[in-house]
């Protein structure tokens, strides 16, 4: 049997996003329902290079699938022409052992974690929500955005980024693909409030987002903090929100919530539950208008490892990709 190499431009044509929020929805309820293994990630801290290196394994009971995800964070890669994360997947037959696949998970990242954002908004952010704030433009923000206009119906986007000219050149291009008002914004005050839903995507390890911007009703899908130390919103602000993870443990160490939850300011009991439980029904999540609702994303093994499935099979239907005998 051959195990399948498939590369990033290979990938790209079979993943839609709408499919992808589909099987990471499906992970999230699977996770709930205790039919998934996902051991903590470990990491590797590269600290000379301000980067990291983190190992993602996970099987899927229920549809049967396992797999690992080798993925960086490497902020100042842009420099050197190179994205800021990066990842490589293996799939494997659970029943074998055998390498079914061998991917670039670059996009698979990008995907799956747009698909979470947009689930959390699906079923956290208040359905009329019309008007959306993206802080931070690098590799994650196009398919957030995208992501997050399959569940509702954005009719404006107010984007900022740090870097002079991004906020344009990102409003620009979606403007055009999605057919939507989206402006730059000259502050992150400006972007944010009044918003229904807010976005954050950056490596920041001091909170951006003051508690002053956040009014009542507002969704954030806090996306950049995935490891110890970086946090982009102001405790303040998870005193106020009814707070939802995709991981306690993940997000507990490296999530948004990690420094907030070292210092004491909120502890366990202030978080309402993880997205899972919301998905499939145990537990509720947004029951009024007036909360304000924060999703902690830090990306989970088990949305690589269902995208990837997704990936290997559109793969093999459409016969895409490199076959080589790697054992």
């Amino acid at each position: 049997m051959k195990t399948l190499i498939l590369t990033e431009s290979e990938i790209k044509p079979l993943l839609q996003i709408e499919d992808v929020i589909t099987v990471v929805e499906q992970a999230f309820r699977a996770k709930s329902d205790g039919m998934v293994q996902m051991p903590p990630k470990p990491y590797l801290y590269f600290k000379k290079y301000e980067g990291d290196l983190r190992i993602m394994p996970a099987y899927l009971e229920d549809v049967d699938t396992a797999g690992v995800k080798i993925v960086n964070s490497h902020p100042l890669n842009p420099d050197q022409g190179l994205p800021t994360v990066m990842a490589v997947i293996v799939l494997s037959d659970p029943k074998t052992g055998m390498p079914l696949g061998i991917f670039s998970g670059t996009r698979i990242t990008a995907l799956r974690t747009a698909a979470a954002s947009a689930i959390a908004a699906k079923y956290l952010s208040r359905k009329n929500s019309r008007i959306a704030a993206i802080i931070g433009t690098g590799a994650q923000a196009e398919s957030q955005l995208t992501g997050l206009c399959k569940v509702r119906k954005i009719e404006e986007v107010r984007v900022f980024d740090i870097i002079p000219g991004k906020s344009e050149e990102f409003a620009k291009k979606m403007k055009g693909e999605l057919g939507i008002i989206v402006k730059p914004a000259n502050s992150i005050k400006e972007s944010v409030e009044g918003c229904d839903i807010l976005t954050t995507i950056t490596p920041v390890r001091k909170p951006i987002i003051k508690n002053e911007f956040v009014g009542e009703g507002m969704h954030i899908n806090a996306v950049g903090a995935d490891a110890p130390g970086k946090q982009e919103l102001e405790p303040e602000i998870l005193t106020r929100a009814n707070i939802v993870v995709d991981d306690w443990d993940q997000a507990s160490h490296g999530g948004e919530i990690n420094i907030p939850l070292s210092k004491g300011i909120i502890s366990k009991a202030s978080v309402l539950a993880e997205i899972g439980e919301i998905v499939s029904g145990t537990k509720e999540g947004r029951t009024g208008d007036n909360e304000i609702t924060l999703f902690d994303s830090t990306g989970l093994a088990i949305q690589d490892v269902s995208t990837a499935y997704l990936v290997y099979n559109e793969a093999k239907r459409k016969g895409a990709g490199m076959g080589i005998s790697l054992i």
